[in-house]
């Protein structure tokens, strides 16, 4: 499982130093190659390629005028890219994603259980603070036995 936040940075040439935690996680379980994409270009995801397989076999199990199965396959292409990392475990952030999620300098990693986000650093903290956990998203942790 992929969890916590490690520091990291964007080097000038738009690499992404994984994390060793993350790094010993990922080469162990999953391999190296990975689809690094976004859904609004806010911030980038990194699957492990077998993880996002499993995302692209249940879409395609769903009719292809689906508009919701559309517009993520269009947002999701369009921000990403199948990548290896290289000697050093950095990952190359596509450059349009790179450009509209502001990933340059010091950046947060963050685990998702079986998949990476990564931030911002000023542009995940105002997320937090615009966006804090109200009664509803409770009653739904509740839900979910959390």
């Amino acid at each position: 499982m992929l969890r916590g936040n490690y520091p990291a940075r964007i080097d000038e040439k738009g690499r992404l130093k994984i994390p060793v935690p993350f790094k010993e996680e990922l080469e162990n379980t999953y391999g190296e190659q990975f689809c690094v994409t976004s859904l609004d270009g806010q911030y980038v995801r990194i699957y492990p390629l077998e993880e996002w397989t499993q995302i692209e076999e249940k879409l395609s199990r769903n009719a292809t005028f689906n508009r919701t199965r559309r517009k993520f396959l269009d947002r999701t292409n369009y921000f990403g890219q199948i990548v290896t990392w290289d000697k050093q475990g950095r990952l190359l952030i596509p450059s349009v994603l790179r450009e509209a999620a502001e990933m340059k300098g010091d950046v947060a990693v963050l685990g998702n259980l079986t998949y990476l986000t990564v931030w911002n650093n000023e542009r995940f903290l105002a997320e937090i603070q615009n966006n804090p956990i109200t009664p509803d998203d409770e009653r739904i942790l509740d839900e979910l036995g959390i």
